[in-house]
């Protein structure tokens, strides 16, 4: 590599680092020609050097030294690269950094977009988790070059102000040593590293460091960033310390706004896909093993074809339902690409209404029981899918449930059927491919081979890996000691998967820690009374989760009328909070959504500005073009513009299970996350239909919209106010949300009528044995709470069908 002195700077250094050494902290620095990025590790005991091309006003050259450098040596690089450049303005430090979030290009040159300051969030097993507290996106080009642009400086700040809408401050988080875009299991499983690890699906700057990738071969200098929620408390039982965390990882694919993203596309990704890990960890004396635990559960979008209109005037719009796929493909595919994410059996939950007087989920209901029967009906018994619908809302306003006793139950078999994952490692050991736990081949093919294994029971699961060191000997050869592995995945879902599926993710959250305080050996029994003190902070932690990920996607907080309830929050003070967030959902939907889908858009390359084509406003749902590598068009039926690439995506998920279509000797059409028909590039672009374009807060703190755009370096920064949505709307206008857990009092409700269904079932009427009991003959039952003496209540036959053959069922 040429520094500007005509030589090669010596290497004194073992190039042959230790995999374990990751670069983290950055120092930028500029010639006229040139940036210089200098990375160091941790620890400080090597420093590398990248150097990217300035002078290129529409190509993005990168080049990496291959040597490493001492403290003093990369001073000496320093300063003859300055002297060399004397004549030019000589070399100047521009910021420190953090590491590079990836490189973008709209119409004129590219930009590199950099962390400036983190925020420490939380650990796992001594690795750190970081959120970004502030980003810069500086222009490649030095200004010379970019001045001879000839692109539309208007069309290109349009475009930098939509990607500012995207606001890296909030609800990303990063690892430089812990792989947290995969589960703990997954880590465990798996010994994928580097650029595979990026194309993952919640790896959501993926798009923006595919060329420094491509270039350099290596993951070096960015950060894999993963959106949704992480929360890391500190709690304790019996005198005795643990963390837990709680992980959301929202997907890339199929990602947007409530009414633009609905339902599932062709390639079997639904919207609002949410993977959830709870994560339970013992507090150990540092350098001791530490036993952990984790459960992973689901929640996404109903996998059928169907849409929602934004409306000023509708605040619950009607629910289009396509029955385009006859075959319930898109849908198979989902569940083929769950299978080979989780392994069988795949249990689902489905929280939305059965009656109603204007048919509205119900419809959807039909549809997916429908869609279920006819998937499950190619499938050995075995592998069913096991489908479980309770209408929550309407039990909820039923003074004769306790919806999360209730809950709790079907939660209770749930994990049944899964089981947790449990293991004990000794923490700061970061063999190649997996940072922070070792383990030799033995261990390796015994724990690919428990997550694989179909027939695996609870006592297989229970197989201890040993080297026959000592336990508390922090240098033995088998670090790991395996004892349980979570097999299936609990899918939960409402219409939005925000405020019931919130409820229910707790119940099963609420379960799963019990499971995990009793594998750690904290408690004697795996039950958790909902009046323990660790069911009220859990909740908490799970309220705060249902908040961000429904702000993320509706709008506007979750409503947590049953949260509120159960700790005896005053109703009205309850009232009001449902309330007005109903109005700034509303809001967000009909005024803000459109901008924020476009941002998500650009941000995840879906859609690739280019000169001389239609930019993104100016689209018309009733045109069709080409786009970078991709050919976007509008799917009537789906209510989106979507996209076909041609550009395949590496593997990357490690499957567990053959895919559904295989297991049934059919199709062979499976898509999973190693599939390599996925593409890095999926135009799944929505086109905001009847919603106005608004002005879009400004969300980089410090600066005002005109310097945004005047200025080349554009700033994120976490520190903004928020939305001020009073002075809106007419309250007569106003109903609760329609995924609200209360509605209009004494509204009649009837069965969905046979005519609105297209070759669906019939809604069933008939109550069974566990439901007329909470009606009719046992109230008290169910104002109780799960009894948690140890002795497996009484269920009905029609639930333990369910629980031991799948099928359907209805509460």
């Amino acid at each position: 590599m040429n520094y500007g002195t005509g030589q090669l700077p010596p290497n004194r250094v073992d190039p042959e680092q230790p995999s374990s050494c990751f670069l983290q902290k950055f120092k930028l620095y500029e010639t006229r020609s040139n940036f210089y990025l200098i990375g160091r590790d941790k620890c400080r005991t090597f420093w590398r050097v990248l150097k990217i091309d300035r002078l290129d006003p529409s190509e993005l050259n990168i080049l990496e030294d291959p040597a490493t450098y001492s403290d003093n040596e990369c001073y000496d690089l320093l300063k003859r690269i300055d002297e060399g450049n004397k004549s030019m303005g000589g070399l100047k430090l521009i910021t420190i950094c953090y590491g590079i979030v990836g490189f973008v290009k709209f119409l004129g040159p590219y930009y590199m977009i950099i962390i400036t300051k983190r925020r420490k969030i939380g650990t796992i097993c001594g690795h750190t988790i970081y959120a970004i507290s502030k980003s810069e996106m500086i222009p490649v080009p030095n200004p010379t070059v970019r001045s001879k642009l000839a692109n539309s400086k208007n069309d290109e700040n349009r475009y930098k102000k939509l990607l500012c809408t995207v606001d890296l401050t909030k609800d990303f988080f990063f690892s430089y040593s812990y792989n947290i875009m995969s589960s703990l299991q997954k880590n465990i499983c798996d010994r994928k590293t580097g650029s595979s690890l990026y194309e993952t699906m919640f790896v959501w700057n993926e798009y923006l460091t595919h060329g420094i990738r491509y270039c350099l071969k290596n993951t070096l200098w960015t950060v894999a960033l993963v959106y949704g929620f992480f929360k890391q408390v500190n709690l304790s039982v019996s005198g005795r310390d643990f963390k837990l965390t709680l992980i959301a990882r929202r997907s890339r694919h199929f990602a947007g706004t409530r009414y633009l993203k609905r339902g599932v596309n062709e390639k079997g990704k639904v919207a609002n896909d949410v993977e959830t890990e709870q994560l339970v960890i013992e507090g150990a004396p540092e350098g001791h093993p530490v036993r952990i635990s984790s459960v992973v559960q689901h929640r996404g979008s109903i996998p059928l074809f169907w849409s929602q209109e934004t409306s000023r005037l509708n605040i619950k719009p009607d629910i289009i339902l396509s029955r385009k796929d006859h075959n319930y493909e898109a849908t198979r595919l989902h569940f083929e690409n769950l299978v080979q994410r989780y392994g069988d059996p795949i249990i689902i939950l489905n929280l939305i209404k059965t009656n109603e007087k204007k048919p509205r989920e119900t419809i959807l209901h039909a549809e997916f029981s429908h869609a279920i029967r006819f998937i499950n009906r190619s499938l050995p018994k075995e592998s069913r899918l096991r489908f479980l619908h309770w209408d929550l809302h309407k039990h909820a306003r039923s003074k004769a449930t306790n919806v999360l006793a209730h809950l709790g139950k079907v939660a209770t078999y749930a994990l049944g059927l899964t089981g947790i994952f449990y293991c004990q490692v000794n923490p700061n050991l970061r063999p190649e491919g997996l940072p922070g736990f070792e383990k030799n081949d033995d261990a390796n093919d015994c724990l690919s081979h428990s997550c694989s294994s179909k027939d695996e029971d609870a006592d297989s699961r229970e197989t201890e890996i040993s080297n026959g060191s000592d336990a508390d000997d922090a240098s033995m050869n088998c670090n790991i000691t395996t004892r349980m592995f979570q097999k299936g995945v609990l899918r939960t879902n409402c219409i939005d998967c925000l405020d019931r599926t919130n409820v229910a993710q707790y119940s099963y959250g609420l379960v799963g820690l019990g499971h995990q305080l009793h594998a750690l050996r904290f408690i004697e029994s795996p039950d958790i009374d909902l009046d323990n003190p660790l069911a009220e902070d859990l909740m908490r932690v799970y309220e705060s989760m249902g908040d961000i990920l429904a702000l993320q996607y509706g709008g506007s907080p979750a409503h947590n009328k049953i949260f509120s309830e159960t700790r005896g929050q005053w109703k009205a003070a309850t009232q009001s909070q449902e309330f007005f967030r109903t109005i700034q959902r509303f809001y967000s939907n009909a005024y803000v959504d459109g901008v924020k889908q476009d941002a998500i858009n650009v941000f995840l390359g879906y859609f690739q500005p280019q000169p001389g084509k239609p930019q993104l406003w100016e689209l018309n749902s009733d045109q069709q073009y080409n786009v970078g590598r991709s050919f976007i068009k509008r799917s009537l039926s789906e209510g989106h513009i979507l996209g076909e690439s041609d550009s395949p995506m590496a593997s990357t998920d490690v499957g567990y299970n053959q895919p559904l279509s295989e297991i049934a000797q059919g199709s062979n059409r499976a898509i999973s996350e190693s599939a390599p028909t996925i593409s890095t590039c999926e135009s799944e672009i929505s086109y905001c239909r009847f919603t106005p374009s608004m002005p879009c807060k400004q969300l980089f703190g410090g600066l005002q919209e005109d310097e945004c755009l005047q200025s080349d370096h554009i700033i994120y920064d976490e520190h903004d106010d928020d939305c001020n949505l009073s002075n809106f709307l007419d309250v007569d206008w106003l109903s609760t949300s329609g995924n609200s857990c209360e509605e209009e009092c004494g509204r009649s409700m009837t069965s969905l009528s046979s005519e609105n269904l297209v070759n669906g079932p019939k809604i069933e009427t008939s109550t069974s044995a566990s439901e007329s009991g909470s009606t009719r003959k046992g109230k008290e039952q169910y104002e109780s709470e799960v009894s948690r003496d140890n002795v497996t209540p009484t269920y009905s036959e029609s639930f333990m069908d369910w629980v031991a053959n799948g099928e359907l069922l209805f509460l």
